[in-house]
């Protein structure tokens, strides 16, 4: 497959690796300011032009939050079935939804493309569904990431979060500030870390007086989520049970239930 990559930092230039090391071929690279991109833009209207010119099948984008929408409505009109690793949009989705509809393609999203983060979900989520009938057990969330991470929560604490309270009725408000106070009964605490150059760790607490379950994901590198986000690209290109093309809005649990 001729895949573009809209945003050519770390995290792109790995998902390019990933991608040649999966019998792919990186035909566009497109960021404003990596001096090696074949497309040295931000420019709406040169991107489209960099990314038909260059025939690609898919595009991944990984870029930043804040340009993050303006590349997602730019790339919609050409076609490109499109995969999403940047957050802080997700409050749009009803729009872009209505933009796949106009162009009849398709857009894959997730706050993170790991492979092992996606089983994590799968399983907090039946931990907090078991945990739900035990009121005796309270449950918190913890992350933390390298000093260079844009956005606070990560996407992926937040994805946990709503699992969570998607299976425990009794949190009902989300928390991402620090306490000043005792906490409501029926609010989930997230708390989170900038340090370094972690890669990323999730840790979700279940606690009562008598014991504690905590079940974390650490990743050791970015590769699993370079990997994942290439796996879904893949998925993303290949015909539905139908044999039809995809269109419209998909997600990892998509990609998921397909295995």
């Amino acid at each position: 497959m001729r895949i573009g990559m809209i945003g050519y930092g770390k995290m792109g230039h790995m998902i390019a690796q990933a991608a040649r090391l999966h019998g792919h071929e990186i035909a566009c690279t497109i960021d404003p300011f990596a001096k090696d991109a074949s497309c040295v833009t931000g420019d709406p209207e040169k991107m489209k032009s960099c990314l038909l010119d260059s025939g690609v099948e898919g595009a991944i984008e990984f870029s930043h939050p804040s340009s993050v929408f303006g590349n997602i409505r730019t790339i919609i009109p050409t076609g490109i079935p499109l995969v999403v690793g940047t957050t802080g949009w997700h409050d749009r989705l009803d729009e872009v939804r209505a933009s796949l509809e106009e162009s009849e393609t398709s857009l894959l999203y997730s706050s993170n493309f790991s492979i092992g983060v996606n089983l994590f979900y799968r399983i907090v989520s039946e931990a907090a569904r078991l945990m739900a009938a035990f009121d005796e057990y309270d449950v918190a969330l913890f992350e933390s990431h390298h000093n260079q991470k844009a956005d606070s929560p990560s996407g992926t604490a937040l994805d946990l979060a709503k699992r969570v309270m998607d299976n425990m009725p009794r949190k009902t408000r989300l928390v991402t500030d620090c306490f000043v106070r005792k906490p409501e009964a029926d609010e989930l605490h997230l708390s989170s870390v900038r340090v370094g150059a972690v890669p990323g760790t999730h840790t979700v607490w279940f606690d009562s007086a008598a014991d504690t379950i905590e079940l974390t994901h650490t990743a050791r590198n970015r590769e699993g989520f370079a990997l994942g986000a290439v796996r879904a690209l893949e998925w993303l290109t290949s015909p539905d049970a139908q044999g039809a093309k995809k269109r419209g809005v998909f997600t990892m649990k998509d990609v998921f239930n397909d295995l």
